[in-house]
């Protein structure tokens, strides 16, 4: 028996899984190969009113709550990880934030477009020397006169090449540590001094663009200061409780992709005059597939209601987003085990789902990241 969910949670989950498997499921492999951005995907999404799910109706959005945004990423992760990502990082990252720290006049003006879907946002932590350190960052954001100059380089950074604005996270105090970080609003169409120097060639997911980005002199004007000067640091945790929800839901969804594919060639498979599907090894394989989903997703939905309830959710997102992710990678590799051979091309999903996998395991804080926050909560 499935966990019970509102129905009006039931109702948008089966609107985004019919447009899935109608729009995303026979483009997620070809746009894969071409490295293609499917930003007419983005406009269909945009016309269900998806880009805004979490976000107040005041601004654009659906008005929606993080169970309801996790149930949409899955659907999204289950056909294509690179739409999920992308799609995460909109919402997560580069739309949320507005709303819990900006002014009514920043929600207006950059929060609304996100959320209507007049174009993607973007968030930029991550730098070349920061590895799992991201408060370690060069990037410089210096007071001049009404504005600010920054300067510095960005790295590993989702959906920069295509967004209409960027979260970014810069050093407004070097001697303040923790407390002289800030986040700023960037204009990437508009504001002088900003480029995106490299869009990198990656193992995976490279429908969703994984960029370099450079800041070289760039003046921004004093109101694109999101909050205050040195809050950037708490609301880097605070968007990261969210994220790692929406990072354990696309992960969930993966799986789940990855596992709906054994099993159906599992079952149209006959070798010995029967399915593969009725030889214990292949049979006990996908058993476990959907137990370790099963489990990640009920973490996954205890994660965001927890949210939702505005609990403190460090432990217990962290321990959705370490979960999910192994299980992402562990069941899209069963899943090119249950195919075998055709499990290792490219005319079925597994690949791509065990190739998109290995990410989850990366961003939005490693597994090891991951055992090192729960090891704290823990009091370890």
């Amino acid at each position: 028996m499935e966990f019970e969910l509102p129905s009006e949670h039931r109702m948008t989950r089966e609107m985004v899984r019919e447009f899935c498997d109608e729009e995303i499921a026979p483009i997620a492999q070809e746009i894969e190969e071409e490295h293609r951005f499917p930003a007419e995907i983005f406009d269909a999404l945009a016309d269900l009113d998806m880009l805004g799910v979490p976000i107040s109706e005041d601004y654009g959005g659906l008005g929606g709550d993080q169970l309801l945004y996790a149930l949409v990423t899955e659907e999204l992760g289950r056909v294509s990880g690179s739409i999920g990502l992308s799609f995460a990082a909109h919402v997560s990252l580069a739309s949320k934030p507005i709303e819990l720290f900006g002014t009514d006049a920043q929600k207006e003006r950059w929060l609304t477009p996100l959320a209507e879907g007049e174009y993607l946002g973007s968030w930029a932590l991550t730098e070349p020397s920061s590895g799992s350190d991201a408060s370690d960052m060069d990037t410089i954001a210096e007071r001049d006169d009404d504005g600010y100059v920054l300067n510095g380089t960005k790295q590993f950074i989702t959906n920069a090449s295509v967004a209409g604005s960027i979260l970014l996270k810069a050093v407004t105090d070097p001697g303040a540590g923790y407390d002289g970080i800030s986040t700023f609003i960037v204009d990437p169409e508009n504001d002088d001094g900003f480029s995106v120097s490299t869009e990198w060639e990656k193992m995976g997911l490279n429908a969703s663009p994984t960029c370099e980005i450079t800041f070289d002199d760039c003046w921004i004007p004093e109101d694109r200061l999101l909050g205050s000067e040195g809050e950037g640091w708490k609301q880097t945790k605070k968007t990261l409780q969210g994220g790692r929800v929406s990072i354990a839901a696309l992960s969930t969804g993966l799986a789940q992709g990855a596992f709906e594919a054994a099993r159906e060639y599992a079952t149209e498979r006959e070798q010995f005059g029967q399915s593969i599907s009725k030889f214990d090894a292949v049979r006990d394989m996908i058993v476990e597939m959907d137990r370790k989903i099963e489990r990640s997703r009920l973490l996954t939905h205890k994660a965001a209601t927890m949210y939702d309830d505005g609990q403190d959710v460090t432990r217990i997102s962290s321990m959705a987003k370490l979960d999910a992710s192994e299980t992402s990678r562990e069941v899209a590799e069963d899943a090119v085990q249950v195919l075998g051979g055709y499990g290792y091309t490219t005319d079925f999903a597994p690949q791509r789902f065990y190739r998109d996998a290995k990410l989850m395991e990366i961003g939005e804080g490693t597994s090891e990241i991951q055992r090192l926050v729960l090891g704290r909560e823990l009091g370890l």
